[in-house]
């Protein structure tokens, strides 16, 4: 098949097919594709664009440095945020290979994104990375004064389960100039957390 056919398939309404277009075009990718399919994270078909954001992931860390550019760079926020959720992707296609600094400086950079679309997606691709993000997460915690991405933070610490979050959290339940919700979210969070720190432990 060729790449144009894929890419025309990639738009199927039939998620096999879609897939199937995704595999072959991962499986077979170079420069032009990699340059296709980053046209395309502004597309109004939003079929379209997400299946562009999960053959990025597909294919993996060589798409890494173009997003990072993407998120950080482009005017287009739809752009930025589709950038962030295919680095996510790439977390979770390739688990086995860690991101790389670029990658994490890039998501951190990310979190100070004014447009919730991109900070709350950067946000989930840096939970799908866990543990050896969790200090930035709880920095940009302590220092931010968005409610909406307070939020996405603490849901993203508690469900990592790592044991430094407790503390964090325990502050904003205590913290009674928080935002109520803010407060509401870290409260329902910290026995997750605590449940889940406390079997990691016993894993240990």
């Amino acid at each position: 098949m060729s790449t144009e056919t894929l890419f025309q398939q990639l738009k199927h309404p039939n998620p096999n097919l879609r897939n199937q277009a995704m595999w072959e075009l991962a499986e077979n990718y170079d420069e032009a594709i990699i340059a296709k399919l980053m046209s395309i994270l502004d597309e109004q078909d939003t079929t379209y664009r997400r299946a562009a954001v999960k053959t990025l992931g597909e294919i993996g860390h060589a798409t890494v440095t173009q997003l990072v550019e993407a998120m950080l760079n482009s005017e287009n926020v739809t752009v930025r945020g589709s950038a962030a959720k295919a680095i996510a992707q790439v977390v979770i296609c390739h688990p086995e290979q860690p991101l790389s600094s670029e990658g994490v400086q890039g998501l951190k950079t990310a979190l100070q994104d004014p447009n919730p679309v991109v900070n709350i997606a950067a946000v989930m691709a840096m939970g799908e990375i866990g543990e050896p993000v969790v200090d930035i997460l709880i920095e940009a915690l302590t220092e931010t004064d968005n409610p909406a991405l307070a939020v996405s933070l603490v849901n993203a610490i508690a469900t990592i389960g790592d044991s430094r979050g407790i503390d964090v959290l325990q502050a904003i339940i205590n913290d009674e100039s928080a935002d109520s919700y803010v407060r509401e979210t870290a409260t329902s969070a910290f026995s997750r957390l605590e449940m889940m720190a406390g079997f990691k432990r016993g894993q240990a």
